[in-house]
């Protein structure tokens, strides 16, 4: 499965958030993400990504281990995406260190997750602060196989601007890269 999202720098975000709570109930949550790579960068260099993320919520906290590979659709940055639960989070990272891996960023994400149904698909909305870089994000996101990844992102855009989210809005940067712009 594609996962059809597109990502936004959210203007007003009181606004967004009050659209979003009138969709469906919230849920705080707290992710601490940490992207693996080997030693010689070989994932990046395939736009490959690997990850470890342990999300912190009222109820539970989980731990899912995702890969996710090159991007399928240039302009939405979608990719093919894998994943799944785990249940011992310091044994994960200790078997990808294992296979030699390493840790190449880590860093915390704040959200507010938002499921709803629109257009006929399951669609999860993040509004989403790091507390490392200025400004609040809302990434809204679907699956989709990928023959019909255009129809979804079209979907995706029109809910966004339900939302009151502009195409002027959109943002393909990632927080990766944003994090280590602002590290030494």
């Amino acid at each position: 499965m594609i996962e059809a999202e597109l990502k936004a720098r959210v203007q007003a975000p009181e606004d967004t958030l009050k659209r979003l709570d009138e969709r469906a109930a919230g849920r705080a949550e707290v992710y601490q993400d940490t992207y693996y790579d080997t030693p010689d960068g070989a994932l990046e260099a395939r736009d490959e990504e690997l990850r470890v993320r342990t999300v912190h919520g009222a109820v539970e906290t989980r731990t899912v281990l995702t890969y996710k590979g090159a991007r399928v659709d240039e302009d939405s940055g979608s990719k093919p995406e894998h994943e799944t639960r785990v249940e011992d989070a310091e044994a994960v990272h200790a078997m990808l260190r294992g296979l030699g891996y390493i840790p190449v960023i880590a860093f915390e994400k704040r959200c507010r997750n938002y499921d709803f149904e629109a257009r006929g698909r399951r669609m999860l909305a993040t509004l989403v602060r790091v507390p490392e870089v200025h400004g609040t994000f809302l990434e809204l996101e679907t699956l989709a196989e990928e023959q019909e990844l255009a129809a979804a992102l079209t979907d995706v855009r029109s809910v966004l601007g339900e939302l009151g989210i502009g195409e002027e809005d959109l943002t393909r940067e990632l927080y990766t890269d944003a994090v280590r712009a602002q590290r030494p």
